[in-house]
């Protein structure tokens, strides 16, 4: 007499995704939840700016969450509480005491979370060590910049007038067009792969998408938003649409190296948020360089 499978030995390990097409994700979802996120940036940015940086905070902990359950895969403990609480203050003094004090925070942050691990013993020290300045970097310290690039022309303004909440409308809009232009060409015009080891479903055409785009919006946005020169704005698209490629290609090889297809799914058809956050990081604090010395 054999014996009856077990309830658990019947459930696959890893049920079948849904193929969504050359897309990759689930349109509808998509569109619904980056409505959502985005409403809850523009009421924030319109009626009180500060309020943004609870967005930024929050972010910054489920983004170190999602980390710290990645490297798991690959036996990294990351220290959630310290790098949390950590990225937070980050994120605060940014906002309200500029640049040094940034610098500052991140140095303490980095510090106590060495400290914090020396509780673990000996082994794996310097593997959890050096993931979490890695983390502290990628994650808090990039997007700092967001909280300095709010900051430009004070802390208590709001509204389309505020140079901050311009800076920011022009920094997620560059990203936007980046993501909008390589989405749109690569699902119609994509054939050539531009790095097939590391995201087979990125091409060369969808890149090509994403520089149109971001030239444009990059060029209408700093000429007819913050009245720059039309030169900065070309300037500005260049650069955000190479970072948000670089930002992109960089989480896949962190995905990859993890093997793990999305860091987590927080988001309805977009999987993880650093799935979502890895273009922005990575333009962030270029563009803030650009704006504050070639258009504040």
């Amino acid at each position: 007499m054999t014996d009856a499978p077990s309830p658990a030995a019947s459930v696959p390990a890893n049920p079948p995704q849904k193929d969504h097409g050359r897309a990759g994700r689930n349109l509808p979802a998509a569109v619904a939840s980056a409505v959502v996120l985005l409403l809850a940036i523009a009421l924030s940015l319109l009626f009180w700016k500060t309020a943004f940086m609870f967005i930024v905070a929050a972010a910054v902990v489920v983004a170190i969450w999602e980390l710290a359950r990645g490297f798991s895969a690959k036996g990294i403990d990351l220290p959630e509480q310290p790098l949390m609480v950590g990225g937070v203050v980050m994120v605060v003094v940014a906002y309200f005491s500029g640049s040094p004090a940034l610098v500052t925070a991140t140095a303490v942050t980095a510090l106590v979370t060495m400290l914090w691990l020396l509780r673990r013993g000996v082994d794996g020290y310097v593997q959890d060590a050096t993931a979490s300045v890695f983390s502290l970097v990628y994650v808090p310290f990039l997007g700092s910049f967001v909280a300095l690039l709010l900051a430009e022309g004070g802390v208590t303004g709001s509204g389309l007038d505020d140079p901050g909440v311009q800076g920011i409308i022009t920094f997620i809009g560059v990203t936007i067009a980046s993501d909008i232009g390589g989405y749109a060409a690569g699902v119609l015009f994509g054939k050539h792969p531009m790095a097939p080891v590391i995201s087979p479903k990125k091409s060369w055409e969808g890149f090509a998408g994403s520089v149109l785009f971001c030239l444009v919006a990059g060029w209408a946005l700093v000429v007819y938003l913050l009245d720059g020169d039309w030169w900065v704005g070309l300037l500005l698209g260049l650069i955000a649409v190479v970072m948000a490629t670089l930002g992109d290609l960089c989480e896949s090889v962190i995905k990859r190296d993890l093997g793990i297809k999305d860091m987590s799914h927080v988001i309805p058809g977009h999987g993880g948020l650093m799935d979502r956050l890895d273009s922005l990081l990575a333009t962030v604090a270029p563009i803030w360089l650009l704006l504050h010395y070639l258009v504040y």
